[in-house]
């Protein structure tokens, strides 16, 4: 389904680590055969952002064959300076049709004179032909992506002939207090998860609202201040206020 503020763009890259939660836990990490939603957002939130918006990803076509290499790598160790080696799992030659819409973030009620549906359609588009605003990432930091403007549909998909591929329970993403779209996910961190099928190269993917969800932990909205246009969030030693740089508006 093709909204009116909605957006395409292509993205691709010579790699890409879509991570699945349960490799983390030994240091291995093994990436998904197909990018997660919260990746595709992640993405978009980096070509253009505002928390007046919530960024809807609708489909991703996978247009290039899926496949993996492995690599050995030296993780950095904060607590010290012993040498380590972890084996990677990266998915080659990464490129991605995406298509999403954006709908307002309602638990912003302070910032609904920045609702211009026009405006933000329009800065996204354009974000979307320069790049993007930010670098942009295929899961991870060392994996370098490349956004342009494009047609979804358009042009040869590898799986265009596949009637139909299921990857089973995946990883969908993390809805935060900022986001929330019920009562159960208010105040809460909470993951979801859900059921991917793959048809003729496309996944359609569930809206937030209708995936499994699994609160994680409470968790307090940011809160925002007017007078400075930015988000102020209660540092972790518990002392003071620390200011977000990023502008709101």
């Amino acid at each position: 389904m093709k909204h009116r503020n909605s957006v395409e763009f292509e993205v691709k890259g010579e790699c890409g680590l879509f991570a699945d939660p349960v490799t983390r836990v030994g240091g291995e990490k093994f990436s998904y055969q197909v990018p997660t939603y919260e990746a595709l957002k992640g993405i978009l939130q980096s070509v253009y952002w505002k928390p007046t918006i919530i960024w809807i990803i609708d489909e991703v076509r996978i247009m290039n064959q899926i496949q993996t290499e492995t690599k050995g790598v030296r993780p950095i160790k904060y607590y010290n300076d012993k040498n380590d080696l972890s084996y990677y799992t990266y998915l080659k030659d990464c490129r991605y049709q995406v298509r999403a819409h954006f709908i307002w973030n309602e638990n912003r009620p302070e910032l609904a004179k920045d609702r211009n549906e026009n405006k933000h359609h329009n800065i996204a588009r354009r974000m979307i032909e320069r790049g993007g605003r930010r670098d942009i990432f295929l899961g991870t930091r060392e994996c370098q992506g490349y956004v342009e403007p494009c047609n979804f549909g358009e042009g040869k998909g590898f799986y265009d002939e596949l009637a139909e591929l299921s990857f089973g329970m995946m990883y969908h993403g993390i809805t935060y207090a900022d986001e929330a779209y019920s009562e159960e996910t208010k105040g809460k961190m909470t993951v979801r998860l859900w059921q991917t099928v793959m048809k003729n190269g496309v996944i359609a993917f569930l809206p937030p609202w209708e995936c499994i969800h699994r609160p994680v932990r409470k968790m307090d909205m940011k809160k925002f201040d007017e007078a400075s246009g930015n988000f102020s969030v209660i540092s972790e030693e518990g002392g003071g206020m620390d200011v977000m740089d990023e502008p709101a508006i």
